[in-house]
Order: C-alpha cells, then structure tokens, then sequence
C-alpha cells in the first residue's frame, strides 16, 4: 500500500515535467502543495489540478525564494517538505570555451545556488519545530562516463555534494536530506534526445519522493538514490549497511 502522508510540501520547477509529476503524487498522497516556477500560466494549471497554492519564484533571487517560503507559510502551514527539482540544462553552452560566462554560470545559479537559497529560508524553521525533510532532484550527468556537458553536469555535481554536506549539518536536528536521480525521463529539458535512448518511466521518480516524504528511509540520509535503478525499500531493509559501508553515495574508489 502507497504511503499516506500528511502536511505541506513545496515543489519548486514544479510547472511541468518530473517537478508536476511530484507535486501530483503528493498531493495524491495527502499532502497540501504548492507549486513554484517562473511561469504563471503552468504553476496555475498543476496547482489549480491538485487543489494547491500556486507559486510565481525565481528560485535564483535570494529575495524570490523568502518571499517564496513566506508566502507557502502564510496561505497553507509551515513547510515540511522541500523538493529543489527546478533546474535548467544548458545543452546550448557546449563546448564551453564558446559559450557567455554569463549563460554558463546561469545554470550553476538556478540549480546550485537556487538549491541554497530556498533550504536558507526553509530550514530555519524546520529546526525550530523539530521537523522537515528536503529532497534535491539530481542527473546522472553528474557522475556517468562520456557526459559531454560542463555546466550542467558538473552544477548536479556540485548539488549532490552540497546535499550531502547539508545532511551532516542537520543530522543532529533529525533532518534527513536526500539527492534523487530521476532518470531520463521524456520532458521538455530532454527533447533533444533520440527516442532508442534508455527513458524511464515518468511515474518512478514522483514514488519515490513519496516514500521519502514518509519518513521510513530517514536512516539514508546524505544518500544518492536512483529512482529506477534503485530499489527504495530494499535500501530501507538495509539501510543500517548501506550507512556503514558508505554505500549510494558519488565515490573514488580505489
């Protein structure tokens, strides 16, 4: 049986793709959500679908992304999931020594620094009340061989390292923070891609932020998980393992 959840959730890049499928499913599963992008008319139509707040945010400005929180606290109840899934890919900067600096850096901005700044605004209450989870959408272009792309790959790196940092700072607070691989899914950011590529199914990812939302895969905190190739409930059956082995994180190995 699916998790049944309760409390708010914000999706961020939650108009369209992987963020609205997410935003679906925890609303499904009972939560209250509001949905943040930079487009008007796409929040308002998943909002309006799921019965949530619709959320018009730069998650890039620093002022965007409190306003942002504010506004979620204010309309439904504090915030007790994060879900950073807005990014951008930057395909269009390759190779990168004939790209702008500006529109390269752009791509760190939105799905590094936006990652930061909306946790800056969450988590302070969620330590004060005791609670919250945060679930950052990360690539396989972050740790995949033959991946052609540097700002976009190497700014999911960057986030998956940020995570994993951030969780050991909130271990104590009983915050669990988590970085999730979709998969490639068919949305517009990967309409570049040839239809033989290995897609996943849409539906994968937006499980599994449920059952990270429930709170039985907490002991996985800092951990990399990969919505198709990994088995989320075996990882939860073994979790005690994985934590001691450092298992599911981006390693050397040697």
């Amino acid at each position: 049986m699916a998790d049944e959840l309760s409390g708010v959730a914000l999706v961020t890049g939650g108009g369209r793709g992987i963020g609205a499928g997410i935003a679906r499913e925890l609303a499904a599963a009972g939560m209250k959500v509001a949905v943040s992008a930079r487009t008007k008319e796409q929040v308002e139509q998943v909002a309006a679908e799921i019965d949530g707040l619709a959320v018009v945010a730069d998650v890039s400005s620093p002022g965007d992304a409190e306003a942002m929180v504010e506004e979620v606290e204010r309309e439904l109840e504090p915030i007790d999931l994060l879900v950073n899934n807005a990014g951008i890919p930057g395909w269009d900067l390759e190779p990168a020594w004939e790209a702008r600096s500006e529109d390269w850096w752009r791509v760190f901005e939105v799905n590094v620094l936006g990652a930061f700044l909306c946790c800056r605004a969450v988590i302070p209450g969620m330590i004060e009340r005791g609670r919250g989870r945060i679930v950052n959408t990360g690539s396989g272009a972050s740790y995949l061989p033959g991946q052609r792309t540097t700002a976009y790959g190497a700014s999911k790196a960057a986030l998956y390292r940020y995570g994993e940092g951030l969780a050991l700072q909130l271990e104590e607070y009983g915050i669990p923070v988590f970085t999730i691989s979709p998969g490639l899914v068919r949305t517009e950011m990967t309409s570049r891609f040839s239809d033989d590529m290995p897609w996943t199914p849409p539906e994968l990812a937006p499980r599994l932020v449920r059952v990270l939302a429930s709170g039985r895969a907490d002991k996985l905190t800092g951990c990399y998980i990969h919505a198709e190739h990994d088995d989320i409930e075996d990882l939860i059956r073994r979790a005690d393992e994985i934590v001691e082995n450092d298992l599911n994180a981006i390693r050397l190995q040697r």
